[in-house]
This record gives C-alpha cells, sequence and structure tokens, in this order.
C-alpha cells in the first residue's frame, strides 16, 4: 500500500546521504519533496502541513548540523515522526470486560465490514481461545445476513439466526441475549452501511449503539478511499465516539494516505489492517513497523512473527538434524515451498527483508511468475514416495510419467530436478562447512543470479563480532555472508539471529533450523 509513497521518500534520502554536511537550503529542498511526496500519496494537507512543521523544526536545529552523519538524521527524525503520526504504539482489540463483550462494526457499505467481522471472529476464536457470536444487523443490502452465516460457516463461529422482520434495534436486543444466555465470550455486531454518509444511517447506529451498549466502537474503512478518509473517519467519531479503525485492503494499489490521514485527524488508533482476501488475512497494526516499511527499512520482527506462525518447532528440529546430516530429498524441498507460500511467497518476503525493494521491484519488472511454486508442489505430489526420498530415481520414464500426472512438460522436472539437486549440494556443504560455506554460497551461486550484495568483511569488525556474539555465532565463521546495506545498519537489530532462535525457526546459520535453504527456481509468466 505504501509502496509509491516508499519510493518517492526513497529517492529523496538517496540524495541527502551522500552529504558530509547539510545546509539549511539542502533541508529546505527535501521537505518540499516530502510535502509533495505526502500530497501524491493522499495525505490530507493539514496533516502534511503539520507533519512537515515538525519535521522542519527538528531537521534544521543543532540535531542535524552537529550530527556526523546529517542524511542519516533526517530520515530518523522523518521515521520518528511518521511514527508520532501514525501512534506511539500497537493498540489491540481490548477484551477486558465482563462477558460478552460486545464489539461493534460501523463503517460506509463497501468498506469490507462483514468480511472483517469474519476475520476478526476468526482471530478471536483461534488466538484467543474465545467462544464468539456474529449478528447481522444490515436489513437493508440483500443477502447481507445470508452472507455473514456462510462466513461464519466458513470460520466456525455461531452467528445469529436469521429473522427478517426484525428491526436493526431489535436484532442487536436479541443478539445481547442470546450471547448471555449461551455464555458467549463475544458479541460481534456487524451494522448497516451506506454509499454515503447521511442522517438516516448515523441516526439508526446511534440506536444501536444505546441499546447494545459496545465495549469497542470499530471503524471500518477502505484503504483506498484516498483524502474523503479523513471526513468519514470525523464524521462516525463525533457521532458515536469510536474507539478504534480497521483498515481494509491494505494489500492494494493504494498510496497509504488514509492510514496517515485518520490517526492524525482522530486521534483513535489503528488497530488492525486487512491484508489480503483470505479469512486469516488481517494484521495487527504495529506504527512503527509500517514506518520501517514506508522508509525501506524492511520489518524483521514481523518476519520472525510469520516464521514462528507457520513453521512449528518441531518441524525445525526435524530439519535441523537432517541438515547435520547433510540430508535434503524432495520431501524436504515441498516442505519449504508450503512454508514459503503461507508466509506470503517471495515478494511478501522480501517486503519484510531490510534492503530488498531494489530486488522485488527487479522481480517484478521480470514479471516473474510465483505460481511456480504451486507447480513445483504438484509435480513433487506426483511422485511416489519413494521417489521422493531417493531422486536419483528420476530417470527418462519416470519424468514422463510424472509430467503427466501433473499436468506439466518434462522439463519443468528437469528444471525441479536441477534445482534440488543445487539445494542438496549447498545443504551438504552447510553440514559440513558452517556458516563458512554457506556464505560462501550466497556471496557467490545464491545471490549472483540477483546482482549481487557487499561482502562481511567490508563492514567495520568491532561490529561483526558483536554481530556473531549476540546471535551466538562463531565470529570466524561469518566470512562471506552477505552484509545490509550500510545505511540501514542502524534499523537492523543485531541479535537476528537470536529473534529467530527465541520464535523456533531461523535463517540458515544465524540460531535455529535453516528455513530458507535457497531461493526457489522462479519461473516466468506464460
Amino acid at each position: 500500500m505504501f509502496e509509491s509513497l516508499s519510493d518517492r521518500l526513497g529517492k529523496i534520502f538517496d540524495g541527502l546521504r551522500g552529504r558530509g554536511a547539510l545546509s539549511a537550503a539542502d533541508v529546505e529542498a527535501a521537505l518540499r519533496e516530502i510535502r509533495r511526496a505526502l500530497i501524491e500519496a493522499d495525505v490530507s494537507l493539514e496533516v502534511v502541513r503539520a507533519f512537515v512543521e515538525q519535521v522542519k523544526d527538528r531537521a534544521v536545529g543543532a540535531e542535524v548540523t552537529r550530527s556526523v552523519t546529517p542524511g542519516q538524521q533526517v530520515v530518523k527524525i522523518v521515521h520518528d515522526e511518521l511514527v508520532a503520526v501514525l501512534g506511539d504504539s500497537a493498540v489491540a482489540i481490548d477484551l477486558n470486560a465482563p462477558a460478552p463483550v460486545t464489539l461493534l462494526m460501523v463503517g460506509l457499505q463497501g468498506s469490507g465490514k462483514t468480511t472483517t467481522t469474519a476475520k476478526i471472529a476468526k482471530r478471536l476464536k483461534d488466538r484467543n481461545k474465545k467462544k464468539v457470536l456474529l449478528a447481522s444487523l444490515d436489513t437493508r443490502r440483500p443477502a447481507a445476513m445470508e452472507q455473514l452465516r456462510v462466513l461464519g460457516e466458513q470460520v466456525s463461529v455461531d452467528t445469529l439466526p436469521i429473522v427478517t422482520s426484525e428491526t436493526p434495534v431489535q436484532i442487536a436486543r436479541r443478539a445481547e441475549r442470546e450471547a448471555r444466555l449461551g455464555g458467549y465470550d463475544v458479541l460481534i455486531l456487524d451494522t448497516a452501511g451506506r454509499t454515503h454518509i447521511d442522517e438516516e444511517l448515523m441516526v439508526e447506529t446511534v440506536s444501536i449503539k444505546d441499546i447494545a451498549k459496545p465495549h469497542e466502537i470499530l471503524l471500518v474503512v477502505d484503504a483506498l478511499t484516498g483524502q474523503d478518509a479523513i471526513n468519514v473517519a470525523r464524521s462516525f467519531d463525533g457521532r458515536l465516539d469510536i474507539t478504534g479503525i480497521v483498515l481494509t485492503r491494505v494489500d492494494g494499489d493504494g498510496r497509504g494516505g488514509a492510514a496517515l490521514s485518520m490517526r492524525a485527524a482522530t486521534g483513535k488508533p489503528i488497530k488492525l489492517i486487512g491484508v489480503g482476501e483470505k479469512m486469516d488475512a488481517l494484521e495487527d497494526f504495529h506504527p512503527s513497523r509500517i514506518a520501517d516499511r514506508i522508509l525501506g527499512m524492511g520489518d524483521i520482527v514481523s518476519l520472525v512473527e510469520k516464521a514462528a506462525e507457520h513453521v512449528s518447532a518441531e518441524d525445525a528440529q526435524k530439519m535441523a538434524k537432517k541438515l547435520k546430516k547433510g540430508s535434503f530429498d524432495l520431501d524436504d524441498l515441498r516442505n519449504q515451498l508450503i512454508q514459503m507460500k503461507k508466509m506470503g511467497g517471495m515478494g511478501g518476503l522480501m517486503a519484510m527483508m531490510p534492503g530488498m525493494g531494489q530486488i522485488k521491484k527487479a522481480m517484478a519488472g521480470a514479471n516473474i511468475d510465483e505460481k511456480v511454486f504451486d507447480r513445483q508442489i504438484a509435480i513433487i505430489n506426483s511422485m511416489t514416495k519413494k521417489e521422493r526420498a531417493e531422486p536419483d530415481l528420476l530417470n527418462a520414464s519416470r519424468r514422463k510419467r510424472i509430467a503427466a500426472g501433473a499436468g506439466v512438460e518434462v522439463s519443468e522436472i528437469n528444471k525441479l530436478a536441477k534445482q534440488h539437486r543445487q539445494m542438496a549440494d549447498m545443504m551438504k556443504k552447510v553440514g559440513k562447512g558452517g556458516m563458512g560455506a554457506l556464505g560462501g554460497m550466497m556471496g557467490g551461486k545464491m545471490m549472483g543470479g540477483m546482482g549481487g550484495m557487499p561482502d562481511l568483511s567490508k563492514m567495520d569488525p568491532a561490529q561483526l563480532e558483536q554481530m556473531a556474539r549476540q546471535a551466538g555465532i562463531d565470529p570466524a565463521q561469518l566470512k562471506g555472508l552477505p552484509a545490509p546495506k550500510p545505511q540501514l545498519a542502524e534499523k537492523l537489530p543485531t541479535d537476528v539471529g537470536a529473534l529467530f532462535k527465541s520464535a523456533g525457526t531461523g535463517l540458515p546459520g544465524l540460531g535455529g533450523a535453516p528455513r530458507f535453504p535457497g531461493l526457489p527456481g522462479l519461473g516466468k509468466k506464460k
């Protein structure tokens, strides 16, 4: 969502970083570009003015002029102010109230209220182990109640039986009674919306609020709304006193202005963001992590959390044992592909890795087809158990049979076999030589196709030694491992390995079991 804003700010900061000193004129020119970038990203004008003034007050003062790296200091100031605009810290949905805790979902029609209601219900059921009841109060939109019932079945959450003759207020009363008598922990009410704000909508929603007495009132807003998002947020907040905001379609091609505008205009926290159509595509909103992504600094913490969520400690331990033996069969490759798909594919992972923005763009420009993962998984599934365990058995006749079963050409089987062979060779070297061997692979074959990355030998030895010790690595083994971009060194945690290890998983050689043994062969879209 913030891609265009991130690109613009990245170019502005690249021009500042190379300077040994910054004059007031340099700062003014950069601030003009920042103002223009924010306006183009659909941030409201009043928020842009306040943001630029805050940055200016700090950027033209002694904080920058006395800095050893003034360009980096300006980036830090912008980062800090972005966090201040988005909210100082993450705020979760508050369930600290007598059961049943009532959540009231409000917003305009088409913003994704009903789908978001089901997503939140699934999240509370799975993560918080809560018993949830859903109720649709939308008596105007055709099939709105039926839609919520179907979604409730999909996420295995109870929904209030539909009585078509009731008014929204009557449904709210019945839902509250059913939730109390049924022993439910949480009641979520999905209200009706309009294509625009009108008095009738507000009166109805206020009446429902008076009856339901919700503990949380969540405003659902489409991230693609643009400049009008601030008016929507203020209108609902003025009449209902909302407690939080949920942004939907954050994975779309919006320019990010809605997130920056609404938090600053209402003072109410953005609590959740919808990042896809699937029922589990809902994430907590972390202001500092979003600011990191906007400024191209990646999001290592979210990457670790994703790894911990999709990779069990038991699987990680099994993989670690196999790698120590230098073993890596086609079943292992399939598991890696499945895990990578669950974590968002190559694009999703690269968006969270510091300094990987340019590589992600290069992949997009090369028209790379991530559906190749699905084809490769289908190919491996078409093999017998013995063939997966012993890839050397794959002769010409077996490859023809597998190709027919997977619905692909024999050349696809050959590519997969070659890819597996390269990865298996790498794993054998890792098993024998540890980090040194892995560093050589990553610095050579693995990263060669991506334009190469700088060598750790060019970094400060004291910094390398500190990174190694904190991650539980022998400093002597770090030779040859790719380094992060110098300008990102401040943002990349020195204990990345420890983070992954504590999550029960890891990047190769940085503590825990290797989760990304190689970059799977990515084909071009046909």
